[in-house]
């Protein structure tokens, strides 16, 4: 599967179910760095855009309607991806003061907000691509099935164990776990417990008695099964 072949129907059937003003944003707005976000990044992530709107038309605080580079919805969830050149600003500080409220009010609408470095994805696309992956993984899962894709969302809890573990080298200690989050030890192990259930975790047995102390996290990162 082509990423240009793709990429131009994915982009056609944006444009034929838009009209006027979110039509013309998209002509304008999908130019050289948002086409390499959806190639180096999200494509290499992802494999496919389902779910992901380029140039999409959302409300600030005031009920004024502008357009984010991407959003991304999948189910309750909403990822906004922001593709930010340096010299976008220039000198206008209240051009960059309300860029940065629009982001704040988005983040309290329960989006989550990525703005991402246009100099840094030309010039170390793999330090983005790894980031990118390491936000979306803890929060999904996708099972695949003959319908297609179906995703299922992670509790809260769940979400900040796997999130934890790959910042500990993929290994989670109740106690320490249980300290970091401020939560009680016995939450931890109860949803360490679920996550080994849904296959994200493995308990590591301890002596011969086969005590549990740890947990590990054997989800692939890079592999579409979490995303």
């Amino acid at each position: 599967m082509s990423f240009e072949i793709e990429h131009e129907k994915w982009i056609k059937k944006h444009l034929s179910n838009r009209r006027g003003e979110r039509k013309d944003a998209l002509r304008r707005g999908h130019g050289y760095g948002n086409h390499m976000f959806a190639e180096k990044i999200w494509w290499t992530l992802m494999g496919h855009f389902t779910g992901l709107h380029p140039e999409y038309e959302v409300k600030d605080w005031r009920g004024r309607s502008y357009f984010v580079d991407f959003i991304w919805i999948v189910g309750g969830l909403r990822f906004v991806f922001e593709i930010m050149d340096y010299g976008s600003h220039g000198k206008d500080r209240s051009k960059y003061r309300l860029d940065l409220n629009r982001g704040l009010f988005l983040q309290s609408q329960e989006c989550y907000v990525i703005s991402i470095s246009l100099d840094e994805m030309k010039e170390n696309p793999s330090f983005v691509l790894a980031m990118v992956r390491s936000i979306l993984a803890p929060y999904l899962a996708a099972i695949q099935d003959e319908s297609g894709t179906v995703y299922r969302r992670f509790g809260k809890i769940e979400r900040q164990l796997m999130r934890l573990a790959i910042r500990h080298d993929r290994i989670i200690c109740p106690p320490q776990a249980a300290k970091e989050l401020e939560i009680h030890k016995q939450t931890v192990i109860k949803y360490c417990r679920k996550l080994v259930e849904q296959g994200k975790f493995r308990a590591i047995p301890t002596g011969t008695a086969g005590k549990i102390y740890r947990y590990e996290y054997i989800g692939s990162i890079q592999s579409p099964d979490l995303l």
